[in-house]
């Protein structure tokens, strides 16, 4: 946890204050209501996003409490002391139901329920937006590289490039997406992380020479020397000084690590970088490619140019989760004391599915993921028969008999975490075997197949009903 010593009551947008003191102004602080957290766009143009973040969230929502000077900060912006005196004792005492951290999920789904009254239920908002949204995108970018990577393994070297201190949060979401490391020393402590890195540039030019300073680092570092060969010349200067050295290593009883690639024609130098390195009978020396890399060139790396690099370490593209800025993930209100709410708009994807609701997740005959299912909550799966498009519902599918799994787990309740730990490995592996049961159609990079998301026909009913009452009132 980071913020381990700190309140974070003020770790949220000032509207959502200014909102929470009208409700208790009004009396409504005992109002219990329901809100959903989804998003609507997959990013990158993909056809699926990593669910991450559910850790820390739960981790600083354990913190989201009032001190003393918080309160006296509040007081100086306006805020009334009777509502001041309220947010004293404030911590969310409601219930959280949400899908596994490393789920694949889709648009428009609920990911996560929030039930309790309506003061708490609004002043978390802006926290679980912020980390939801940010570790579900870094994830996801992640998980494209892992795709294209495959056995090959890669370190998020991207904290110098990450914004601010959410670089602490995007080295635990790539891991949890794929990498196998971080530069980043302080994610590895908070998170349980392995850490790694070589040298830069600089540690080359401080010496009068390369193999000088080639020989200076294995010396200081026998049992992981990765050299960086590109400062002056990779083919001429660099990977001869390398060999040297390994050379020299293997004298001692010790073995270079591998030897970093960091510009120039990735395909090109690893290739002959690789015949080099064999030649001299050091086919155990690795090659470690960077360098602005991302998931389509490094595609392009291996599948078409059959470039001879064994790992990568991968900076800006990741940690930053270019090309999307942010995923566009929402909160909801779905519910007020047990009657459902929606929220109505004239551009039909902005319009709310009503009141408590569960994910279902329905598999075909071999065990892969075929449609998910959202349904009022209690609704028991087995008797729904078909899924309707939540647009047009002429479009709908057969899912009667299917073999199916609520994705829905109570995470916390009564001011309290039931989620058990689990490092970001663990989630990783869970992530990677749910991977195995996605179609790889939703997996391709170009135009992937779009995963139907359907509603069951109680909840289209609802919704419907609800929108003839909402026109009503405002055809008044």
């Amino acid at each position: 946890m980071i913020f381990t010593k700190q309140n974070l009551g003020l770790y949220t947008d000032f509207y959502e204050l200014t909102m929470a003191q009208g409700y208790f102004a009004c009396g409504k602080q005992h109002q219990k209501v329901t809100f959903d957290y989804y998003f609507r766009t997959n990013p990158f143009k993909g056809g699926f996003t990593i669910f991450a973040g559910l850790h820390d969230f739960l981790d600083m929502l354990d913190a989201f409490t009032y001190s003393s000077s918080d309160i006296d900060f509040l007081e100086l912006q306006g805020l009334e002391r009777k509502f001041l005196d309220y947010l004293r004792d404030f911590r969310f005492r409601g219930t959280i139901y949400s899908m596994n951290e490393g789920e694949l999920v889709f648009p428009n789904e609920p990911i996560l329920r929030v039930e309790g009254n309506i003061i708490e239920c609004q002043l978390i908002e802006s926290l679980l937006l912020n980390i939801l949204n940010f570790e579900s995108l870094i994830a996801t970018k992640a998980f494209r590289i892992k795709l294209v990577s495959g056995s090959k393994p890669y370190a998020d070297f991207g904290l110098r490039r990450a914004q601010g201190l959410g670089a602490l949060h995007a080295s635990r979401a790539a891991c949890i997406g794929g990498a196998s490391s971080t530069s980043n020393v302080l994610a590895g402590k908070l998170f349980n992380i392995p850490v790694s890195g070589t040298m830069a540039h600089s540690w080359v030019q401080s010496f009068d020479n390369e193999l000088d300073a080639f020989r200076a680092y294995a010396q200081t570092h026998p049992e992981n020397t990765t050299l960086l060969v590109d400062t002056y010349d990779t083919l001429r200067s660099g990977i001869p000084n390398a060999i040297t050295v390994a050379k020299e290593m293997e004298q001692n009883g010790q073995r270079m690590q591998a030897v970093r690639l960091d510009s120039g024609d990735l395909a090109y130098l690893s290739k002959k970088a690789r015949k080099m390195l064999d030649q001299a009978n050091l086919s155990y020396v690795k090659i470690v490619a960077s360098n602005q890399l991302n998931e389509h060139v490094i595609k392009t790396l291996l599948h078409d140019q059959n470039a001879a690099i064994d790992a990568f370490g991968i900076g800006t593209e990741l940690i930053t989760g270019k090309e999307n800025a942010a995923l566009d993930g929402v909160y909801k209100l779905t519910e007020i004391e047990g009657e459902p709410k929606m929220k109505f708009s004239e551009n039909i994807e902005k319009v709310t599915l009503p009141g408590k609701k569960q994910v279902v997740r329905f598999f075909d005959e071999e065990g892969n993921f075929y449609r998910d299912g959202i349904m009022l909550n209690g609704e028991n799966p087995l008797t729904v028969d078909v899924l309707y498009h939540p647009v047009y519902p002429e479009k709908n599918t057969l899912v009667k008999g299917l073999r199916n799994e609520v994705l829905y787990s109570k995470v916390w309740e009564d001011g309290k975490r039931l989620l058990p730990f689990k490092t970001t490995q663990e989630i990783h592996d869970y992530l990677e075997k749910r991977a195995q049961q996605m179609p790889e159609e939703h997996k391709r990079f170009i135009s992937p197949h779009i995963y139907k998301v359907g509603i069951s026909y109680l909840l289209m009913q609802e919704r419907n009903a609800l929108a003839k009452n909402i026109n009503r009132f405002t055809q008044k």
